[in-house]
């Protein structure tokens, strides 16, 4: 499987409409040039910027609004599976969502995610969005997936939740800031050794609000080894990779057999 990690710059002065329109022509062009590319992932709302909190609700936009259509036309133009990174979701009946978006090579939405954990303890994302409530895996003809956004990273149960789900590999769309990038690293390896999966992590490159960027999206195979990583400014990271590695990994070391915590009802030890 051929997996591509597009980590977009978000230039505050360029204007959404103009980064909709970039973003759906990198997609297209890279599939088009690279070749045999099965999925695409894009970064945590970079329509507007992960820390630009106060762009939220101006930039909030329906599920299935200008970036819903620019990025599915971009998946069907291109032929690809995308997870279109995430947007800031305005629900009529209720609050903003950090809302991710899986598109099929066709065009169709395959799965959205509300993301579960907001950042910014009292303030930013976690009083300006609402938390979503269900995980979201997603069946290719390859793997699958499942679904998480930046601070989820921090949250083993959510990923312990995802493959108990049955995902294989665990796709993360994020902003993370540069001051914590040995944070962002150490826990992409971890979710992927203690859940025997891979790891695709794409984040952003620039500036939000003043937040400089760690960049560095990296791929992390279920023993941990990083089969690539990205440097720290926009950069499209290629990776081969192969999903059966998976189910071997999980049958030559059983470790998720001996669980006792978690499980309903528990093992006895």
């Amino acid at each position: 499987m051929r997996a591509s990690l597009i980590q977009i710059a978000v230039d505050e002065g360029e204007s959404v409409d103009s980064r909709r329109q970039r973003v759906a022509s990198l997609v297209q062009e890279h599939v088009r040039e690279q070749g045999g590319v099965d999925l695409v992932v894009l970064p945590e709302l970079w329509t507007t910027g992960a820390f630009a909190y106060e762009a939220f609700a101006a930039e909030a936009e329906p599920l299935e609004g200008p970036t819903y259509e620019a990025m599915a036309k971009a998946a069907s133009d291109a032929g690809v599976w995308l997870h279109a990174g995430s947007i800031p979701e305005r629900d009529p009946e209720g609050p903003l969502y950090n809302t991710s978006l899986l598109f099929s090579p066709s065009g169709e939405l395959a799965a959205a995610y509300r993301k579960i954990h907001r950042f910014g303890f009292d303030k930013g994302e976690a009083v300006l969005m609402g938390a979503g409530t269900e995980l979201v895996t997603v069946r290719l003809p390859e793997t699958t997936l499942g679904l998480a956004t930046c601070y989820d990273l921090r949250f083993p149960e959510l990923f312990r939740g995802l493959v108990d789900a049955g995902a294989e590999t665990l796709v993360l769309s994020a902003g993370w800031p540069e001051r914590r990038r040995a944070h962002w690293t150490l826990l992409a390896q971890a979710r992927a050794v203690e859940n025997q999966a891979f790891v695709l992590a794409c984040g952003t490159a620039g500036t939000h609000a003043g937040v400089p960027q760690a960049g560095h999206s990296i791929v992390v195979d279920p023993w941990g080894e990083v089969l690539a990583e990205a440097g720290p400014d926009e950069e499209i990271l290629t990776v081969d990779f192969d999903p059966g590695k998976v189910a071997t990994t999980r049958e030559q070391f059983p470790a998720l057999k001996d669980r006792l915590l978690g499980l309903d009802p528990p093992r006895r030890p």
